[in-house]
């Protein structure tokens, strides 16, 4: 199978060049767009990135888990240039160690987006799986959006977490708990295997124990050996695919910002030959993920 062309959505310069890469210059909106923004910034954001990209294109990379929220736009037009509908709907699995569907009010921030996403009458259901963040747990519980989790239209894959809550909201059918990741990502492989449906696939490398790969967020426990697991779970479906959680040194000169991302206990700051070894690490693993998705894609 020949690999479609991978976009590189350049905001932060934190992902590597990658080959017969299309790579979109949109460094000037790092600061608008990371971590969070007010909805009519993001959708002028949205049409200077939609302006530039292919027709068609392989793997979309965004660069930093601050900006994963760039997914909710890159799957409405996979939505609208692949014709699907509640009567032929979009399945999406995204790989990560925090639910980002947290309550949000003053527009879209990376750990909000899902709900947007799995609320779309073209979208089946979301499956948020790898999740290891105290962001599910009983103290945090009030932050997530319930909708959704009681729509049946998003569910939750984790471990090590207590989400007992869920079953006095109504929500318990959302939330698949495991005692280790080993055994999710068996559950889930087998879930995609026996469910084929066509798949938005994204990646948010947070999900990964750090000895596979360092970001600058809190991370998860799975292996590179488990998340191909589930690639493979996904043989002949993934219609559309993105991959964040590179790292890069950032000071945000908004001060909700600064105050947001302390709170979640970012690390932006990170020193030069530090980073570099981070990236290094990175981009390796970029093109492994970048060349096992497409073995699974559709086209």
């Amino acid at each position: 199978m020949m690999q479609q062309t991978p976009v590189v959505l350049d905001v932060d310069g934190s992902v590597g060049p990658l080959t017969q890469e299309k790579r979109l210059p949109l460094a000037d909106w790092q600061e608008l767009v990371r971590f969070g923004c007010g909805l009519r910034s993001f959708r002028r954001f949205g049409q200077a990135m939609q302006q530039q990209l292919p027709a068609q294109h392989g793997t979309v990379l965004m660069g930093s888990g601050d900006f994963h929220h760039l997914s909710w736009p890159l799957i409405e037009r996979s939505i609208a240039q692949k014709g699907f509908s509640a009567k032929h709907p979009l399945r999406v699995v995204v790989l990560d160690n925090h639910p980002d569907n947290m309550r949000f009010p003053w527009g879209v921030h990376c750990g909000s987006w899902v709900r947007r996403v799995a609320m779309h009458p073209a979208v089946s259901q979301v499956h948020v799986a790898g999740i290891t963040s105290q962001d599910i747990g009983s103290a945090h519980a009030w932050e997530n959006y319930l909708r959704p989790l009681r729509a049946g239209k998003l569910t939750y894959w984790s471990c090590g977490v207590d989400t007992g809550w869920a079953r006095r909201v109504g929500a318990g059918k959302a939330f698949r708990s495991f005692a280790d990741i080993a055994e999710l990502v068996q559950a889930l492989s087998s879930h995609l295997h026996d469910w084929p449906q066509d798949t938005y696939l994204s990646i948010d490398k947070d999900v990964f124990a750090a000895e596979v790969v360092r970001t600058n967020w809190d991370q998860g426990r799975m292996l590179e050996e488990q998340a191909v697991q589930l690639i493979d779970a996904l043989r002949g479906q993934i219609a559309g695919s993105d991959i964040t959680g590179d790292v890069s040194s950032w000071h945000y000169g908004t001060w909700w910002k600064r105050l947001m991302s302390a709170g979640d206990g970012q690390d932006t700051q990170i020193d030069a030959a530090t980073l570099a070894g981070w990236q290094a690490g990175q981009h390796a693993l970029n093109q492994r993920l970048i060349q096992r998705i497409a073995l699974s894609s559709t086209s």
